[in-house]
Formats: C-alpha cells, structure tokens, sequence
C-alpha cells in the first residue's frame, strides 16, 4: 500500500522531460524582464511602463495558445489538406492590392477571427529578430548578415519563435515588392519596348502635378491553364503597383517603419521642423510625407525641383527608406537562419538573399554630400549613446576639410557658395554593413549593406574593357539606387553615370561565398533590374534624365515623375534693358540637331556679329563637343577670338579676359562647364550669343546681368549697341520654358514667325 501511494504520488507530481533544461520560474522571468528592460531605456517609470505592457502580450498569447494548438493537429490531417486543394478553384494567385492576406487551405485555421494581424506583426516584430539572434549568436551567418554579440536586450523574447510566420506582414510594401516571382504576362510586358503601362495624372498639394506610370500585364488571347507546382502548394505572384497615396499623418505602423528606428525619426528630423516651424507631434514635414508616400510604395521617383531649402528634407527621407529596408532585410535573413539551424530542407520561403550582398547604392557629387548622408544615417541608426560607429574618426578626417575659400571682395552667386562648401572632393567611395546596434564604416563591398560613392569613384573600379584589374559584381543585387543631386552628375561628366548604369545586373564573374540556396528565384533568373528601385532628385528638368527614367529604369512597380509647368522664367531676373532676340531653326531629330544648329548658327548669326560694331561679343556654348567644333571652325576661318573652357589653366584664362576687355579679341568663346565651376565675372561684354538655352535657368539671368555699365569698358562701344542672341529648336523647348516660362514658350512654339524678341529692365 505505501509503495503503491508513493507511486501514486509521484505520478500525480509528474516526472520531468529528459533532456530539457529547467524553465524559470515566473519570479526569476520576471527579474530577468525588468532587467532586459531597464538596460535598454535607463528609466525608472519607464521600465514600469513597459513590463505591463510585456505582461498584456504574454496573457494575450496565453488566449491564443488553444488555437494555434488546435492548428497544428489539424495541419497532421494530410487527407484534409488534399481534399482542399483540390476544391481551388484557380491554379495561379497574385498577392492582391487591397493589403489581405492570402492564406492557403492548410493555413487557413492558424489564424483566429479575433486576431488582429496588422497589430501583432508590428508590435512582436522586434521581439520575434531578437529571438532569431540568440539562436544565431555562435553560427557563422551568410553572405547578407554579420555577427554580433547579443546584449541583455535579447533574453526577453517569446516562447514562439515562429510567431512572424504565424502572423506575416503580407501588407508591408517590403514584402510586396521584393517576396514573389512576376508574372508571365508582366515580364513580357517589361520587356517590350514600348512598355504596357498604365498613366495616372495625379495633384498633390505640394509635389505638384504627378504623371504616374504602372506597367500592366499582357493580355493573352489563348489563356491556358498552368498546373500547380505541387499538390498542396499554389504559385504566389507579385501584385499589380498600385497608384500611391498621400499619408496624411505619420504612424509607424500603417508605414511600416521598424520599431527599432522610430523611436530615432524625431530626434533625427528635429532639424527639418524647426526650419518650417512645425510642432515635434507632426514627426515629418508636408513634402516628406508626401515624398515618402512615394518612396515606401517601391516605385520609382524623380523629382526635379530640388533646392538648396529642401535639400536636408529630401535627404533624411530617402535615407529613412534605406535604413528601413535594410532592418528588414536583415531581420527577414535572421528570421530564416532561425528556422533553417532546426530543419535541413530548403523551401522557396527561405530564399531572401541576392548574388552579391550590397544592397543600397547612394550616388552623391561630393564628399560633403557623402558626409551628410552618412551623419543622418548615424542619427536614425545610432544617435548618440545608443551604439557604435565603427571607423567613424577616420571618416571624420577623410570627408571634412578641403573647403574652398569665396572671395569677400567679389562675393560668388548664393547658389555657388552652398553647392560648394564643405569638401569639394569627386573621387570617392565608401562601403557600410549595418547591425542592430553598430554602424561599421569603411568595410569591403562584398561585406556592405549600403555604398555611398561618386559617379567618379566607381567609374574607376568599374574600368574599360579591356582592363585586367576591373570590377563591377557589387551592382548585381542593388535593390536601391539614389541618385541626389542628378544635375551636378550632368555638369560633371554624364557618361561616368551612363557606364556606371550599363554595369547594373550582370552575372557576378565569381561566387564571392554566396549561398546559392538562398538566392531569391528571381536574383537566379536575372530579373533584379525589375526589382530595382531609382529615386531622382535634381534642380532642374534635363531630357538626359528623363532618358535615364525611361532606358535605365524597369521597377516593375512603376515610376512617378514630378512635372510642373514653369510658370515664371529666369527671364525675370534680367536686370538690363536689352532686346533679347530668340531664334528657332528647324531639326528632324535630336541627333539632327547638332549638325542643323551648327549651320544655322555659320549662315545666319556668325556673318553679322563679325562687324566690327559688334565687337565684345561672348558665345555662351552649354556642350563642350559643339565648343571643340565652334574653336576649330574660328580657327580655320582665322576669325580673331579667345577662349576659356574648364580645361584651360589660369594663366591662360586671365590673358583671355584681358584681350577681350581690351578689344584686342572680337569672339570670347565661353563653355557652360566653366562657368558652372568657377562663376567667372566677365568684363567688357556687349553682345552674347547663346548657342543653346543654358543648362541651368538663372544662368541665362546672369550672363546678362554682366553687361551692365559698370563691366564696361567705356572705350569698347555704345551703351546702346547691346543685344542678346539665342539660338533654340523644338527639342529645347524644356530649358527655354525655364527661361521664359511656360506660356510665352507656347506662343512662340504656335507662332509662324522664326524670331522673337524681348526687352528687359526699366
């Protein structure tokens, strides 16, 4: 009897598992709770604040525990699971707009009615990468992670680790975007030159006029059936783009933004509210919102109206998107490796990576830019106190200094004196990995999350052909390419930009210790130029942009472009009262152009400036190929001229100046380029012939503004011997509404005569 109860007994107790390690006590969960808590935020109040809030989730889980545990016998029921596949009625799905989730027959009892998604997979996501550290702490990780050790942070997870699973983000944009293979119907249609797509006119209070562009599906006359992958499984495709939408009021959630970094956006845009005297409640101003209501949709942008007001804004939005996406990333890589250390099959789910690791490439002009760039991802990532800059002295000495020094006596244009402060520097690239806690600068390509580079730094890792020691494997996988400040790229040198582009997507020529077992299908069929996302942001509408848009750009998303009309021309800013004489010849073609610009500028304006009352006369020449041309056809014609180009050395320039003022030269050939670089005050000029519309529309503003009384020389001609040339066709009509604005241009354009004339000043 007494054994038999002491039996009983024990049995009634329960034995322990063997093989399993002791569970906490709810007591020590709770110290060790508190104290993951106080680590991370070193308050008192709020570390109350925030273990009621952990032990809300943990009873909500308990709650739910039945029904996932219910799910799981269910999901045993192989025969279930094969009837239901069989009643489906379509063989291939495509993720739907509209944000639901798609849930398969089998999956369909893991979720509760009560439970709400949106919720849960936003307030558990953090939690669910934290988890995913732990169990990856001693594994070595893959080519899109890197190691890092775990902090106090990470003993306060859940029990469930498979919880992201459970409740997936199926509306984050992220996954949308990036998650599914295309569609037949849709490659073809991308491929297709013109492209189907779809065009949304769109206003928004402060971009403007959008023109939305989404490319649509082929439609196929004979629509046959495809069989399924396999029996319980049916093929998921990316959704059709839809058209964005203006995000009124920020909340982290409905964008998607990572927890990790929204507690940063404020303090990080604190500058950006103060300049339009917005409260902090607002967390972005109007044109970020906007901007990014855009950007988080994975379409491309270009918006051309960039200023040296707005330039701080635009750089902390798009550089928001980046650290965004990258925290996703890598979360969704330390998900998979979390479930893959328990289980040795590779499903399609676990492909999350690219060929080659960089996945984000900044294009800025110079070392400035850079500077700043990397300084607003420090502030969203780690501000102060909050983590490690690894290399971050180093790059304080690389990328500061070097300033230029503006003359005090004859101060340069506003728009010199900020394009070109800080340091001027155009040869550099720079090589970023980020973790949870640590920006680490200065690290190899093939170990980087993001680059920031010139177009000038990796034109000289790119190379030529022909070249032994070239490389260009880092652009295979870029998902974002940023391009701030396109314009400064043009006056630069274009074609670093075009070749750098060409070299997008191509098979990497070695492995770089990719895995290739979680390479996404897509990556492997060599559709990342689909995937990819282009952001543009320039000062100016340039028609070589456009080309890039339209020839370089495939984002099966779409593209939004930002085009208003200009209303008020730089013509306004012209200070002298001189006739302004506008002629229009005829070209087939652009490439016709050159040629038929040339011969009417020979024929008809070089033989009556060559009198001699209209000496002083400067050619105002915006490509340097038609200056090259220009100086060779003087030079045969032994026409008496000076010239000054970017490439010309200071001695040489000043000489010309002299000889001009002087009148010992009758032409002053004069490059855009320089003048974009240097900002020259020409003296002595009475007559200016523009080639072409200027780049840049205050430009035009300015040269004229040089033939005021005060720059002349007053043996050089009559005040009222002054005039202003400028030579244009139908495909420069896009820099002389800039100039002139849009109605006038439409007059011209309308009007029969060839020439036009406008009087300035008083």
């Amino acid at each position: 009897m007494g054994k038999g109860k002491k039996h009983f007994n024990r049995k009634k107790k329960g034995f322990k598992p063997i093989n399993k390690k002791k569970k906490k006590s709810a007591k020590e969960n709770e110290v060790v709770n508190k104290k993951a808590i106080f680590n991370r935020y070193k308050d008192k109040q709020k570390v109350e604040e925030e273990f009621a809030k952990k032990k809300q989730l943990e009873q909500r889980f308990l709650k739910q525990q039945v029904t996932f545990s219910e799910s799981e016998e269910e999901e045993d029921d192989a025969y279930g699971q094969l009837i239901s596949c069989f009643k489906s009625k379509k063989n291939k799905r495509v993720v739907t707009d509209s944000g639901d989730e798609e849930i398969s027959s089998g999956e369909e009892s893991h979720a509760s009615d009560n439970l709400n998604e949106t919720t849960l997979s936003h307030v558990f996501e953090e939690s669910a990468a934290e988890a995913e550290e732990i169990n990856n702490e001693d594994n070595e990780m893959s080519s899109d992670v890197v190691s890092e050790e775990s902090s106090d942070e990470d003993i306060m997870i859940t029990e469930n680790p498979d919880l992201e699973n459970e409740v997936d983000t199926l509306n984050d944009p992220f996954t949308k975007h990036l998650q599914y293979d295309l569609q037949d119907e849709l490659l073809v249609s991308l491929s297709n030159v013109p492209h189907t797509e779809k065009k949304v006119n769109k206003t928004w209070p402060v971009l403007g006029n959008l023109t939305i562009c989404i490319p649509q599906p082929v439609e196929t006359l004979s629509k046959k059936t495809k069989p399924k992958f396999s029996i319980l499984e049916e093929k998921l495709y990316a959704p059709i783009a839809t058209v964005p939408h203006i995000c009124h009021k920020v909340e982290f959630n409905q964008l998607f933004i990572k927890p990790q970094i929204s507690v940063n956006v404020v303090s990080a845009n604190k500058i950006n509210l103060i300049k339009k005297d917005l409260d902090i409640t607002e967390v972005m101003t109007p044109l970020q919102k906007e901007l990014f209501s855009v950007i988080n949709n994975y379409q491309d942008l270009w918006f051309p109206e960039r200023t040296f007001t707005n330039a701080e804004e635009i750089r902390f939005t798009y550089c928001l998107h980046v650290v965004n996406h990258m925290l996703k990333t890598r979360t969704k890589i330390l998900h998979h490796n979390a479930k893959l250390a328990k289980k040795s099959d590779l499903s399609e789910e676990y492909r999350d990576q690219g060929l080659v690791r960089p996945k984000v490439l900044i294009l800025v002009p110079f070392k400035d830019a850079a500077y700043r760039v990397v300084k607003t991802l420090i502030d969203l990532v780690v501000p102060k106190e909050a983590g490690q800059v690894v290399n971050k002295n180093r790059f304080e000495e690389d990328f500061t200094g070097g300033e230029l020094i503006m003359p005090s006596k004859n101060p340069k244009p506003e728009d010199y004196e900020l394009l070109f402060s800080g340091n001027t520097d155009d040869t550099f690239r720079l090589g970023m990995t980020l973790t949870k806690k640590t920006l680490k600068l200065y690290t190899d390509f093939y170990s980087s999350d993001i680059l920031v580079a010139s177009p000038l730094g990796l034109r000289m890792i790119v190379g030529a052909e022909g070249e032994e020691d070239r490389d260009y494997d880092f652009l295979a996988s870029i998902e974002v390419l940023i391009m701030d400040q396109a314009d400064v790229f043009y006056m630069q040198n274009w074609d670093h930009l075009l070749h750098i582009l060409d070299h997008f997507h191509l098979q990497p020529k070695k492995t770089h210790g990719t895995d290739f077992s979680r390479v996404r299908s897509w990556a492997v069929n060599g559709w990342t130029k689909y995937y990819r996302q282009t952001l543009v942001f320039s000062s100016i509408m340039l028609p070589e942009i456009m080309s890039v848009m339209n020839k370089k750009c495939q984002n099966y998303a779409g593209k939004v472009l930002v085009a208003n009309i200009p209303e008020v021309g730089s013509i306004q800013q012209v200070l002298v009262q001189v006739p302004q004489l506008f002629h229009r010849f005829n070209a087939t073609s652009p490439l016709a152009s050159v040629d038929a610009r040339f011969e009417y500028f020979v024929k008809e304006i070089l033989p009556k400036q060559r009198d001699t009352l209209m000496s002083h006369t400067l050619v105002y020449v915006p490509s340097y190929f038609d200056f090259v041309k220009i100086r060779n056809y003087f030079k045969k014609e032994d026409i008496g001229f000076v010239q000054v180009c970017e490439y010309s050395k200071d001695s040489k320039i000043a000489r010309a100046r002299d000889m001009f003022f002087h009148t010992e030269a009758h032409f002053l050939l004069y490059s855009e380029r320089v003048h974009f670089f240097r900002r020259l005050r020409i003296k002595g000029v009475r007559h200016i012939i523009f080639y072409q519309p200027p780049t840049y529309p205050h430009f035009y503003s300015e040269m004229c503004n040089l033939m005021q009384e005060s720059n002349q020389n007053k043996y050089g001609g009559s005040d009222c011997n002054m005039t202003v040339t400028i030579l244009y066709c139908k495909y420069d009509m896009q820099r002389a509404a800039a100039m002139l604005g849009a109605a006038r241009v439409a007059r011209m354009a309308a009007s029969d005569k060839s020439v036009h004339m406008y009087i300035t000043g008083d």
